[in-house]
């Protein structure tokens, strides 16, 4: 199940799709750089791993530039309509937001946004020549691969529901089989468009049209003005020291900032000193886990609608504080009950041979986000804002022009002032978890980035709408570790030694000598390139 680990020493990308990659690695072969190839693989990735990602999906960007040597961020996330109130789906009798149908895509589509502002500062190559790839796999098809089909079979009722979907995965009304050539015209004709015309033509040209035209016809709420006034946001990423590195994410309304509080209450202890596949490891990092997701759930929307005490919630104060709390109860797990969220998401990495790095993640939200597609456009649209709250007492509830709480959260570790490891993962709850995992592995017990990716892993909480406190667990050990964990009082869950639902993380890792090492997760589609 171990993937190659590619070592090169100009250049490395990975991706969770093969061909995504590919296309990243023609675009710096072509004297693109890395921004330029992150564009390329996101825009691939919307058509060889649909089922996650595209143009109707956010976006996170976290980048090193090395001229500048400066970290920045861009947030490429959409803001539900400036018409639509929660008042309005408690008049349809409803006490949630649909998690499926045009009623679920309640947010302006961020992804193509990001593209063209990342593109425009700090690319080199043509707008026009990063979409070669993905429309050519858009017309010509694309094989599907096992895990794109394990997906479809899963959402077999919604791909048959809805027409834009039916229309491209049933041929004589049987499913597609994996290998079978995925051929999206549609899509690829939206690309096109986008491709001739730049952000505008998706934000207040014939796409913004064509997709807004469809939703008001089908009875859902997004406007023509909701894209025209769309932005995203250039942002400064968070920052803990970890022992001697530096460890980013992106700030709210990215959940990002959890696995920076864990990060500063395991500082309190030895982690190395711990044996990785124990039941008292999983045990600790399931109780940070809960500590830090007991403020997130707080805390987290948009941080335009309120304020969010990050200063307070990354002070190694308040981390000693919580640790406190773990330590008066060392071998008792904590009662804690998380929110249930989707987990579909792409997470990919680019370093070129200048040094600038990219760490970038986007996503659909649910499998086939919202599982519907605005007619002839070929793409689907998130249903991200699903996850508002209709609470009025819930921080994340909807409210008119507002972004949601965030899953995606791409990494990146600084020593030396220079880039050390890109991380990130599929999994919505699990994606700080999963990090939390490859952080420990490489930078307190010295794996490499494979090895880290490749360990068994486990996901804490409601992750894929399953009711109850969860500890959920690759069973890749004995008995005793489950056993040891049960008499601490986790609910635990074995599941198979390589799990899809733990999602897919990738990595790229910069060695003292300037090495590059890639990794992609053997759970998935992905591969590493590098030269």
């Amino acid at each position: 199940m171990l993937n190659q680990m590619p070592v090169g020493t100009e250049v490395m990308i990975t991706s969770p799709h093969y061909l995504a990659t590919s296309a990243g690695a023609r675009i710096l072969a072509q004297g693109g750089n890395a921004y330029d190839a992150s564009i390329a693989v996101s825009i691939t990735l919307g058509v060889v791993y649909p089922h996650m990602t595209g143009p109707g999906g956010d976006a996170f960007f976290l980048m090193y530039d090395a001229k500048s040597s400066e970290l920045s961020g861009y947030n490429g996330t959409g803001r539900s309509p400036a018409s639509l109130t929660r008042e309005l789906f408690e008049q349809m009798n409803l006490t949630s937001i649909p998690r499926r149908g045009v009623l679920s895509a309640v947010t302006v589509p961020g992804v193509v946004d990001a593209w063209w502002e990342i593109s425009q500062k700090y690319g080199c190559l043509p707008w026009e020549k990063l979409f070669d790839s993905a429309i050519q796999y858009a017309e010509k098809g694309c094989p599907i691969s096992r895990n794109v089909h394990t997906w479809m079979l899963r959402d077999e009722a919604y791909i048959r529901a809805d027409q834009g979907l039916s229309s491209v995965y049933i041929r004589d009304g049987k499913l597609l089989s994996e290998g079978d050539l995925l051929i999206q015209l549609d899509l690829a004709n939206s690309l096109r468009i986008l491709q001739s015309g730049g952000r505008e033509a998706f934000y207040k040209g014939v796409l913004a049209d064509a997709i807004t035209n469809a939703v008001i016809q089908d009875g859902g709420f997004l406007q023509k003005e909701d894209f025209e006034n769309h932005t995203g946001e250039w942002v400064t990423p968070l920052k803990v020291d970890y022992r001697e590195y530096e460890v980013y994410q992106m700030p709210p309304n990215s959940q990002g900032f959890s696995v920076l509080m864990m990060l500063n209450m395991l500082e309190n202890t030895n982690v190395a000193s711990i044996d990785r596949l124990s039941a008292s490891y999983y045990h600790l990092m399931t109780e940070v886990i809960k500590k830090s997701f007991r403020d997130r759930d707080r805390y987290l929307t948009d941080p335009e609608f309120r304020e969010i005490p990050i200063d307070d919630l990354l002070s190694k104060p308040y981390a000693k504080q919580l640790w406190k709390e773990i330590e008066d109860s060392p071998e008792k797990a904590q009662p804690f009950l998380s929110q249930a969220m989707g987990q579909d998401t792409a997470y990919a990495a680019v370093v070129d041979g200048e040094g600038n790095a990219v760490s970038f993640i986007q996503s659909l939200y649910y499998d086939f986000g919202s599982a519907y597609v605005p007619e002839k456009t070929g793409i689907i649209l998130q249903n991200r804002g699903s996850f508002f709250s209709l609470d009025p007492d819930s921080p994340n509830v909807l409210e008119p022009r507002k972004r949601t709480f965030h899953t995606l959260m791409p990494g990146m570790v600084l020593k030396d002032g220079k880039p050390y490891l890109l991380l990130g993962t599929q999994g919505g709850e699990g994606q700080p978890q999963t990090q939390l995992s490859i952080l420990t592995a490489v930078l307190d017990y010295g794996c490499t980035v494979q090895e880290a990716i490749s360990l068994p892993r486990w996901v804490y909480g409601r992750t894929w709408d399953v009711e109850g406190d969860e500890l959920k667990l690759e069973q890749r050990f004995g008995a005793e570790v489950i056993e040891e964990l049960q008499a601490m009082g986790h609910e635990v869950i074995a599941l198979s030694e390589w799990e899809d639902l733990m999602g897919q993380a990738q990595g790229i890792l910069i060695g003292q000598s300037g090495l590059l090492s890639g990794a992609a997760d053997p759970r998935g589609d992905g591969a590493a390139i590098g030269w």
